[in-house]
């Protein structure tokens, strides 16, 4: 079942979907595109990626 993070703006733009329910790994689609390429990634690379969001400071917007 293809979920949106809850942090996702209402204006539809830059969302991404993700599958909990897939076996191993965790797909991933763009939202606007829900027919389009389907990216799986890894269990590990997908909880490095969340840690990552986690731990990491924000920064502003179009700044690396």
């Amino acid at each position: 079942m293809w979920r949106k993070s809850s942090y996702s703006g209402g204006n539809g733009a830059n969302c991404l979907e993700i599958d909990a329910s897939y076996g191993n790994g965790v797909p991933v689609r763009d939202s606007k595109n829900p027919h389009g390429p389907v990216l799986i990634f890894g269990d590990a690379a997908w909880a490095a990626f969340i840690n990552g969001l986690v731990t990491r400071p924000a920064r502003p917007a179009g700044r690396p």
